[in-house]
Formats: structure tokens, C-alpha cells, sequence
């Protein structure tokens, strides 16, 4: 009787033990997320920020700003905000129409010497574009009918 305990807990002690290990082909990509530092995954330790709010082009004035609920961005201006610009050109009735937008970037301050918002973002990557809520119509318009 005594033999038989000892073999079942040995028993149940190798089959505790046993590694489960998947193959490469059942993993999806979201498993194979490789870890960088602390928990965090390889895009969340790049340095990139991602960032919800509305955006505005200005081509006249070579401006670009991303309003948050609490800070106004300085948008850096290259291809991939000319890229933005033109995935949010179709959710826009006027040219200053701000689109709601999802975006990953760098965030840096401006250089003193330049004109523009304190804080700047360079565009790395654009997560979403959505149309505006049409119930929200903050602006005024001066003019008689």
C-alpha cells in the first residue's frame, strides 16, 4: 500500500512539473509580444506617447496644432502630417474644422528661438481618424444672412 502512495505522488509530482509549451505556429502575434523593461512591451518602451484630441491644418499659415482637453500641441510638419491631413480632408466641411484624431509620437519642446507652441509633437504613427460630432459646434460665425 505504502509503494503505491509513494509511486502516485511521484506520479503527480512529474506531471505537475511538465513544461506546456506551445508551438511557434499556435502563438499569435499578441502572445509573442516580446518584453522590454518591467512588463512593458517593445511600443511601449520606444519613448512614443499616444495622444487623443483634434487636429487643425492651417496650409496658408504652415500651421498644425492637436487640442487635448487640457493643452494645445504644436504639430511638426512633415509627410506624415501631410498624411493626416489628407485622412481627415473628407470629414471636413470648411478648412477650419477641427477632426478628432488618435496619434503616436514624440513629444519634445520647441526651441526657443522659434515661433509656435511650447510643446511640440512629431507624428511617428496615426492610430485612428473619426469624423466630428456634429452635435458639438463651438464655432461663431460674424456675418449677416
Amino acid at each position: 500500500m505504502r509503494k503505491i502512495l509513494v509511486l502516485m505522488m511521484m506520479f503527480t509530482a512529474f506531471i505537475s512539473c511538465k513544461d506546456d509549451q506551445k508551438k511557434d505556429t499556435d502563438v499569435t502575434s499578441e502572445e509573442k509580444a516580446v518584453v522590454a523593461e518591467e512588463g512593458k512591451t517593445l511600443k511601449q518602451s520606444d519613448g512614443l506617447i499616444a495622444i487623443q484630441g483634434n487636429f487643425i491644418y492651417s496650409k496658408k499659415d504652415n500651421a498644425a496644432v492637436l487640442q487635448t482637453a487640457t493643452k494645445i500641441y504644436g504639430l511638426v510638419i512633415d509627410e506624415k502630417l501631410q498624411e493626416l491631413n489628407t485622412l481627415a480632408k473628407p470629414y471636413k466641411q470648411e478648412d477650419t474644422d477641427m477632426v478628432p484624431v488618435t496619434i503616436r509620437g514624440r513629444m519634445f519642446k520647441k526651441d526657443p528661438e522659434t515661433e509656435g507652441w511650447e510643446d511640440r509633437i512629431e507624428i511617428k504613427e496615426i492610430l485612428k481618424v473619426t469624423a466630428p460630432d456634429l452635435n458639438e459646434n463651438e464655432v461663431i460665425k460674424v456675418g449677416s444672412k
